[in-house]
């Protein structure tokens, strides 16, 4: 690692794709390493650019808005793969969370990667470990309550994570199975 790395600042390579997670509702919930990536990368590939700016704004970030989204996404991919052969960095971001999970992005980092160039991770907010952290709060505080393991399991069913974008999927919430 190198030291400016070390020392919390993102030691942007050249050229990468950083694929950036951004918050979930609160526009405060955004790590420092992902605000210094989008402070320093050419341009940043947005599936919503209106909901990207408003983030990017409110952090003053001032780089090049693409627009990358499902209607648009091979065209987009092929932007990114042009603006890392020039020696540039960029950053794939999502209206909420991680790119390419249940949003656009998978078709870009594939072809970032098929050109031969880096795609680089840069965690943020999770909607899964903030649901699992939530029910591992509850348990704690039932259990220091006096409230048995065995019976706070049996009133308290786990976690169940189901990741759906609407625009992606045609089965209904109601239509997903109980177990």
């Amino acid at each position: 690692m190198n030291e400016t790395a070390h020392q919390g600042q993102a030691g942007i390579e050249r050229p990468s794709l950083y694929v950036v997670a951004t918050p979930i509702g609160n526009l405060a919930d955004i790590t420092l390493r992902a605000l210094d990536v989008l402070k320093r990368v050419a341009a940043i590939a947005a599936e919503d650019t209106r909901m990207a700016s408003r983030l990017l704004k409110h952090h003053g970030v001032t780089a090049r808005l693409l627009a990358l989204h499902e209607h648009n996404e091979r065209g987009a991919a092929q932007k990114l793969v042009d603006l890392l052969a020039q020696g540039k960095s960029v950053a794939l971001i999502s209206d909420a969370g991680t790119p390419a999970i249940s949003d656009p992005g998978a078709l870009a980092v594939a072809a970032v990667r098929g050109a031969g160039y880096p795609v680089i991770p840069v965690p943020g907010p999770n909607a899964a470990i903030c649901a699992t952290r939530c029910n591992i709060a509850a348990l704690k505080a039932q259990l220091s309550s006096g409230v048995k393991r065995t019976n706070w399991v049996s009133i308290n069913p786990p976690t169940r994570i189901w990741i759906n974008s609407s625009s992606s999927s045609n089965v209904p919430a109601q239509n997903w199975p109980e177990r």
